[in-house]
């Protein structure tokens, strides 16, 4: 017997879209981790019931997909903009890490995804994502004249620091945005990573 889907009135239908359905999924797995979201909870945030959601989404493994999807979507645009464009490698990797180093919904989300590494919906977009950020920091780093192995060594140093470096946020035990600390380790950052040996 098929499932049918419940009756939700026009003006809750239009008012919110899949995608402000996925883009709340991904603020709430920022807040309470993958395992706090939930269809309930989801409706409770946004001030609408849950018949709403089952007109967009039949279940919550379909919104937690294209939620994934979306983030990595959005993942991938920024650091195209990001380390792909005509500035100098070296201008690209030290935005790079001045942009890491500022915690912002995008980080709280890796950090929330990277704690439920082991889920196979999440397993293989990790897996991709990291890939691509380390191919775009190991062509940066070939850029500015390392070899091959070399620019792979220092990609995944600069990688391994960013995503420490989010996981301390995380825990509130990185040094505040603004203060002489922060600074003093943005930039001590920038001259180790982007130093050439």
């Amino acid at each position: 017997m098929s499932a049918v889907t419940p009756a939700v009135p026009a003006s809750e239908r239009t008012t919110l879209t899949a995608a402000d359905w996925e883009q709340a999924a991904l603020d709430l797995i920022a807040e309470k981790g993958l395992g706090g979201l939930g269809v309930e909870p989801l409706a409770r945030r946004l001030g609408i019931t849950k018949g709403s959601f089952y007109w967009h989404f039949p279940k919550r493994d379909q919104l937690l997909e294209q939620a994934l999807a979306r983030w990595e979507r959005q993942d991938n645009e920024s650091l195209a903009r990001s380390l792909d464009s005509d500035l100098p490698a070296a201008e690209r990797l030290a935005e790079f890490i001045l942009r890491t180093s500022r915690q912002n919904r995008s980080h709280q989300i890796h950090a929330a995804l990277c704690a439920a590494s082991d889920d196979p919906r999440v397993k293989p977009m990790l897996e991709r994502i990291t890939k691509r950020r380390l191919d775009y920091l190991a062509k940066a780093f070939r850029e500015l004249g390392l070899d091959d192995e070399a620019a792979r060594h220092r990609a995944r140093l600069t990688y391994t620091s960013y995503v420490g470096y989010i996981q301390l946020q995380t825990r509130g035990m990185a040094p505040e945005r603004g203060t002489d600390e922060f600074e003093a380790y943005v930039r001590h950052a920038i001259d180790t990573l982007l130093t050439p040996r």
